[in-house]
């Protein structure tokens, strides 16, 4: 391609609002364009570099026995109705009217369009495993989409789903998509984890999450140092064993606390460490007020305490709905004459606690020497907090560290939540009806082109791996004025393509400065420059990531880069 005749306007300054490196690569080397908050359009280089990315994957879900399909992305309100999803997933759900007055929702995921698909289309066990997907772009409300692509309203994604006729089938799938998905991102040349996850919104159980490793990461990955364990942060149970202080048990007594509300704040009042005061929090659990308790130096895990109480939502309280409730704002809650309308559940390392200080549930007044089930009842007992570093591993083997972590990709045992809802049933050997038993499997593809960029940089640009890269081959024409060097460019463009390389051929009349900083932004993985030694058949070549150039001669051109090409394979 002759870069004279494509779209790609290279910026030279960062623009304001990129944060993070993808972002202000991918615009200023000219991939990306915002059209609105979250929204992108693909310029042609992007959308070489998407292209390239789907076909990875692709070709390991088609080889994982897969096939590939395409479901619209306007969808019908009452299928998300029949699986109770219209109320439940949120104001992410973009949702609109059609003439008529008929509700919809732009596909922020499609269970129930292909839950549908196949209640309708397959009745029997004999067609059973079925595995289809799609990549197709998703819409999702984001309250404050940030980070370029790593968080948009709008994104391209793949998005696969199992049917089977028994749990061991379905094990058989999830085991065969895990291994596509590790192949697809170890092809893709990404530094990844693959950790155990929630399942949120989406439903079920058993998942895990593929996590590129960058500082830049959302999502906290908590691992140990001695083994593979890796676990989403939310998900990863503690297991400390508390140890019972024989301090001796002290009167309780009510103190003020004028204007300290946090917990750091009534420590120092106090003049007590963190760990000896107690953290409550009121939270909504559907339609249950639940007053969570933890130590004061730890912190409350919702999905945890969603997967205690099996919930659908969990939101904290307002201060309005805690003050009409407790009689006392944020900052002075304790676990001390709760009204019995709510629940009291803790951590456990409340249970060993001892002559510790708590919210009185009146502004400006705490309890010390305040002991559990001595002064105050507590309903559950449960592993509520997030695990910190330095924690044991769940799995026995080290200690907790943590990581940052990019979600590009996610598998489910989706099981039987969207079948039985839905009536998605088949027929067994038997003659006997049974509800399917689903798997689901997503990746962010859009999001996996910024994840590259986090990993694939320098302070020049990008330095994209060749297998992705929008072209394979960078040539630059120096000075295409001069005879010698644009017929020696020409003759070289034209070969390289024949031999069926990706070439992206700078031919435009700008100055080598311009020329080679462009290049390096684009990152391109080898760079020919045809200069002043063109009359004598030299070119230099240039390998973007390393650094390394030699002068070649054209007649070695070729092998040298299929050399270069083999040895990135």
């Amino acid at each position: 391609m002759k870069q004279s005749e494509m779209l790609i306007p290279t910026l030279r300054e960062n623009p304001a609002d990129a944060e993070i490196k993808s972002h202000q690569l991918l615009l200023r080397a000219g991939f990306i364009r915002q059209t609105a908050s979250g929204i992108y359009s693909f310029l042609p280089l992007g959308k070489r570099v998407l292209k390239k990315v789907e076909e990875i994957v692709r070709e390991e879900m088609d080889q994982a026995g897969a096939h590939e399909m395409l479901m619209p992305a306007l969808q019908p309100s009452e299928l998300w109705k029949e699986t109770g999803r219209w109320n439940t997933f949120g104001p992410e759900l973009m949702r609109l009217h059609d003439r008529h007055q008929r509700e919809f929702a732009l596909g922020a995921t499609h269970e129930e369009v292909i839950t549908s698909l196949v209640r309708d289309e397959v009745s029997s066990y004999k067609k059973l495993p079925l595995v289809l997907y799609q990549i197709q772009t998703k819409f999702r409300d984001e309250k404050r989409p940030r980070f370029g692509l790593l968080r948009g309203r709008e994104f391209m994604m793949k998005d696969a789903y199992s049917f089977h006729d028994s749990y061991e089938s379905l094990d058989k799938t999830y085991e065969k998509i895990y291994n596509a998905y590790s192949n697809i991102f170890t092809r893709l040349g990404l530094n990844f984890r693959a950790v155990i996850a929630d399942s949120g919104a989406m439903g079920g159980k058993d998942t895990h999450e593929f996590m590129v490793l960058s500082d830049v990461g959302e999502d906290t990955i908590a691992y140990s140092d001695q083994s593979d364990y890796a676990a989403n942060i939310e998900m990863a149970p503690v297991v400390t064993e508390y140890e019972q202080s024989d301090e001796p048990l002290k009167e309780m007594e009510k103190v003020a606390t004028p204007d300290q509300k946090t917990m750091a704040e009534v420590a120092e009042y106090l003049n007590h460490p963190l760990e000896k005061g107690l953290k409550s929090l009121m939270f909504k659990v559907d339609d249950q007020l639940v007053l969570v308790v933890t130590r004061g130096d730890h912190d409350v895990n919702d999905v945890k305490l969603k997967n205690l109480y099996q919930a659908s939502i969990v939101e904290l309280a307002s201060e309005e709905e805690t003050r009409q409730v407790m009689g006392a704002g944020f900052g002075s809650l304790g676990p001390i004459n709760v009204p019995e309308e709510v629940d009291v559940v803790a951590d456990h390392a409340v249970k060993y606690t001892v002559n510790v200080s708590c919210g009185a549930n009146e502004d400006g007044y705490h309890y010390v020497n305040v002991n559990p089930e001595r002064d105050f009842e507590v309903k559950q007992f449960a592993d509520l907090r997030f695990i910190k570093e330095g924690d044991p591993s769940p799995d026995g083997k080290g200690t907790i560290k943590f990581a940052r972590g990019i979600e590009v990709g996610h598998v489910f045992k989706l099981g039987t939540v969207y079948s039985e809802s839905m009536n998605a049933t088949y027929l067994d050997q038997n003659g006997k009806s049974n509800p399917m038993i689903m798997g689901c499997y997503g990746i962010g593809v859009s999001r996996t082109l910024a994840a590259l960029v986090e990993q694939y940089h320098d302070e020049d640009g990008i330095t994209w791996p060749h297998h992705v890269a929008p072209f394979q081959v960078h040539l630059l024409a120096l000075n295409v004025k001069k005879d010698e060097q644009k017929n020696l460019a020409d003759t070289i463009y034209e070969t390289l393509t024949e031999q069926g390389i990706e070439v992206l051929y700078d031919d435009r009349k700008e100055r080598a400065g311009v020329k080679f900083a462009d290049s390096d932004l684009i990152g391109i993985p080898l760079r020919i420059t045809v200069g002043k030694r063109a009359g004598e058949g030299y070119v230099e070549l240039k390998d973007r990531k390393t650094g390394q150039q030699d002068e070649v001669h054209e007649s070695e051109l070729s092998a040298r880069i299929q050399k270069f090409l083999n040895k990135e394979q």
